[in-house]
Parts: C-alpha cells; structure tokens; sequence
C-alpha cells in the first residue's frame, strides 16, 4: 500500500476499542484523529465489571440454552431482558444467534475466543508499559460463587470448556472460597476460581490514560459526532462531522454499538445489537472483597473499585437510548449480595450502557468488503475492555499491510455470522 496516501488515519469512537487503535496506529507513523461525539471512554467502556477476562472462553450462547430461555425471560428476577417493544428489531439477530448454540458451533466459537484470549494479556502489558501505567490492572483472579451445587452443574460445560484450551479452573467447597476471599458469605456452598482473571480497579482510567498517551504523543482527539463519508475512487476521502470535514487516508470504524449505523453508510450490514448492561455502586460495603466475586446463579459480577463496590448486570435488548430499567437490576442485585457478608443495597449511583454485540459472539476485525482504506474494529460484546490492545495491534498491522499476530478469519467482516 502506498503509505503516502495512508499516513493520515481516522479512528471513529474513542472507547477502549478506538483509543487503542489510535494509540497503535500513532505507534506505527500514522498521523491520527480520534474522534468522539461524547468524552472518551464514557459509554460501555465505563460501567463495565472491570474484568480482563482472560479466562471467557465460552461465548455468550450454550448448548441447551434455547430451551431455557422462556424461563429467563419470563422471570423478573433474571438479568436477560427483551424489551417487546424492541422485539420486532431485536427478532433477526436474536434467530441468528440461536443457530449459534449446537455443541460444534459452540465449539467453533470458543476456539475464536481463545486465540484472542491467548495474546490479549500479553497486549495489555506492551501497551501499559508504553504509556508508563502497569499499575492500572491488577492481579489476583476471579470467583464465580454458587448458592447450591446444581448451580455448579449447570456451568459445567462452561468449565470444561475453559480446561480444553488451557485455562486453569480450581473447584472449591464454600469454606475453601472464604478461606481464599473471606468477604464471601455462608450462602456461598462451593465455587471456581480463575487465576488468570485480572481487574480494572477503575475502567475509565484505563481509557482515559490511553487517550493521555495518544494526545501526548501527537495524537488529535476531537469531540465530535460522524455525520458522513465522502467518498472517491480509492474509498472513504473525507470523514465528515457536525463540525468539519477531516481528510482521511485509512478509517478505523471503532464505534461499538454505533458502529452499525456508520457501516451502513458505508453500503455494509452488520448484526449488531445494543445489549445493554447496568451496574450499580455501593460506596462503603462493610466487607469488600479483594477478589471479583461473580455470582453464578445470579449472572452479577461483584467488583471492588476505587469508588466503591461495582454490582454489574444484564443482558437487556433494548434500544440504545431506551429509558433504563433500574428496578429490574435492583431486584437481581439483591439475589447475589447474599454472596457477600453483610451487603447492603445502598446505591451510590446507577449507569447503563450498551454492549456492541453479534450473534456469534466474536468481535468484527478486518478489512471492509466494500471500501479498501476502511478497517472495522467492534462487536466486541462483553470483552471489549480485554480485547482493546491486541485489536489495536491487529488493525495497526492490517494498516501496514502487514501480517496480524494471529489468524484474523473468525472475525472477519464478511462472516455468515452463523453455522454454515
């Protein structure tokens, strides 16, 4: 490629995704614009558990879980919520993600997620050491604990799943957990504990501390919002916002959930939806666990951070701008703070946000099928925060028309997004 007419890059979404990207592309001579229509960092990269979730294997959907899902979904105590209203938008990706649940899809699926899995740690230490900030993860692993041993049961294919591409699991009695994080209540009867599992003490920092490095370096952050693309014979020429025109040698589409309607711009469709996520925080908990604890029943992942302790939650189908159901999360939060001693439910504050998701439960990293000097990064689901500084390598190396760090096939844009 003619780095003449690529040195100039656009990053569109300054999450933890495109802050990332933008970094990586700055590391590798391009000059970059990151532009975001909100601060960096606030939307979905915010209000996450805090989790690099080394050990997630398993994608969203699992065999079997078809059958179960009149029963979640009609429980008002469940974390999965389709919002009828948004039904009819939600029906075509929701179909295609039930083709997705057969032991060999599954299967499939999961060795997608480790192949990222297997270098993302190794990217975020490259990539803190570079900005001078290791100290913004931390390590120590995560619990998932149960309320009975049939929730166990219920995971197990979860587990095993895991130990097949080489995830340490430690099973343990519920006096084992307490012993090994003693925040833990009696309601805990046995549990997992992933050593792999490292935690953002504060999510936001983490982007924002990325951001700080790029601006440092030269890069250009500006807020403000994608209106347009202007094209011409070699692609995308000018990226066009509410506020100017910015011209445009390679684009990085890094959206996350808005992603799908700037690719639509650009002539292309994605299933992609916004499956909407809450957390809660309690600022002064009488027992604060060091180690994430997750409940495995409850599906509400229990993390203590600088400001408190996070309760998130929810896979809600809903639009993005829909008003939050914030007594829906109360109501499961309230199940899982049994797991740790003494909780009470003072809510310090709320958020939601949206998770950009797809039927397969694989990010879309890759060239676009349409336009050459665009590169799509985003469908990162439940693990952009663990997956942002290997995509950045990815799309870095694709912009120099270089060979990525692993096999880039299983989320490439032109996918079926189901079994064959």
């Amino acid at each position: 490629m003619n780095n003449a007419t690529t040195s100039t890059a656009v990053v569109i979404g300054g999450g933890i995704i495109g802050a990332c990207c933008a970094y990586a592309l700055l590391d590798r001579g391009f000059a970059v614009t990151l532009i975001e229509k909100d601060a960096p960092g606030r939307a979905a990269s915010f209000g996450n558990s805090g989790s690099i979730g080394l050990a997630s294997v398993p994608p969203l959907g699992m065999p079997g879980m078809l059958k179960d899902t009149p029963r979640m979904l009609l429980d008002p105590h469940h974390p999965l919520v389709v919002r009828w209203s948004h039904l009819p938008t939600a029906l075509p990706w929701l179909l295609k993600f039930a083709r997705n649940l057969s032991p060999a899809r599954v299967a499939a699926i999961s060795r997608g997620r480790a192949a990222l899995l297997a270098q993302a740690g190794t990217a975020y230490d490259v990539l803190l050491a570079q900005i001078g900030r290791p100290e913004l993860l931390h390590g120590g692993g995560l619990v998932f604990a149960y309320e009975s041993e049939a929730g166990l049961r219920g995971d197990r294919a979860g587990i095993e799943l895991r130990r097949r591409h080489g995830i340490e699991v430690r099973e343990m009695t519920g006096a084992e957990l307490r012993e090994l994080e003693p925040a833990i209540s009696e309601r805990a009867v046995c549990g997992t504990y992933f050593p792999i599992v490292r935690t953002a003490l504060d999510p936001l920092d983490v982007t924002e501390a990325i951001v700080g490095a790029f601006i440092a370096r030269g890069g250009r952050l500006l807020h403000e919002e994608v209106r347009a693309f202007e094209m011409g014979a070699g692609g995308v020429e000018q990226v066009a916002t509410n506020v100017a025109r910015h011209p445009a040698g390679l684009v990085v589409l890094a959206a996350g959930a808005w992603s799908r309607a700037l690719a639509e711009m650009l002539g292309e469709r994605f299933p992609l939806i916004a499956e909407r996520g809450y957390h809660i925080m309690i600022a002064d908990p009488p027992f604060a666990p060091a180690i994430p604890v997750v409940s495995g029943e409850w599906h509400v992942n229990m993390t203590t951070m600088t400001t408190g302790l996070r309760l998130s939650t929810m896979a809600e189908f809903a639009a993005i701008d829909a008003a939050p159901n914030h007594a829906r999360v109360l109501k499961v939060c309230e199940g899982a703070a049994r797991l740790i001693r003494g909780l009470e439910l003072k809510v310090a504050s709320r958020w939601v946000g949206s998770r950009p998701s797809t039927p397969d439960s694989l990010p879309v990293i890759g060239r676009s099928t349409r336009q050459r000097n665009v590169i799509h990064a985003f469908g990162h689901g439940h693990l952009g925060l663990t997956f942002g500084p290997i995509t950045g390598a990815i799309v870095a190396a694709l912009a120099r028309d270089e060979a990525p760090p692993l096999d880039i096939a299983p989320y490439r844009p032109d996918r079926s997004f189901v079994a064959p």
